[in-house]
Parts: C-alpha cells; sequence; structure tokens
C-alpha cells in the first residue's frame, strides 16, 4: 500500500479509528476531511464511489470503510 488517502469528518468515529490503525502499523496517509474541504456526499461518490465516510482510497482503488481496511492489514 503506498498511495492511501482517507476522506473523514470531524464527527465519525470509525474515521478516528482507520486513521489510528494506519498510523499503528506505520501507513502513511493522506486525510480528507470533507466538511473542511466542502465536499458533499454527491461529490464524495462520485470522487470515491462510496457517500459513506471513512471512505478508503488505496492505490487509486476504493476498498471502502474501516472494516475492509481491517482486513486488508
Amino acid at each position: 500500500m503506498s498511495d492511501i488517502k482517507i476522506y473523514t469528518t470531524d464527527w465519525c468515529p470509525a474515521c478516528v479509528v482507520a486513521k489510528k490503525v494506519l498510523d499503528d502499523n506505520g501507513y502513511p496517509y493522506t486525510e480528507i476531511n470533507i466538511e473542511q474541504k466542502g465536499i458533499s456526499r454527491k461529490q464524495l461518490q462520485e470522487i470515491t464511489g462510496r457517500m459513506e465516510v471513512p471512505s478508503i482510497v488505496i492505490d487509486g482503488v476504493n476498498i471502502g470503510g474501516l472494516d475492509n481496511l481491517i482486513k486488508r492489514i
């Protein structure tokens, strides 16, 4: 896993856990907070294929959310 992007919000507990999983396992990532960036859920779906957060994209492929991240690590 070389290029990891995680789309988040401030209020999302699963986002916090996903970032901790990545941090604890030494995976660098880019966080994109959709609220701070003004990205709507519709725009998020256009970008990632999902409307939910966290939305995790690894090497250009959306793997889903927290559960799928844990399965991959």
